[in-house]
């Protein structure tokens, strides 16, 4: 498994928490938008299946799990 670095995560974590509408209610999906436009370069559209970076969604999750955001 990849490990990305913390300052990467932690810049993502803000970039998250700027979108509109975040909630942490819907986490999942702001982590995979951030995964996505992170590897693609722009937010997914309504019907993109385009793939994301598995891992970096997964780290972006546990850290939002495992911290006080």
């Amino acid at each position: 498994m990849t490990e990305y670095s913390k300052s990467l995560l932690d810049s993502l974590i803000l970039k998250i928490k700027d979108y509109p509408r975040f909630s942490l209610r819907e986490i999942e999906k702001f982590c995979w938008m951030a995964a996505h436009e992170h590897k693609h370069g722009v937010l997914p559209s309504e019907y993109d299946i385009r793939e994301i970076d598995e891992n970096l969604y997964l780290q972006l999750l546990q850290k939002f799990k495992t911290s006080s955001i």
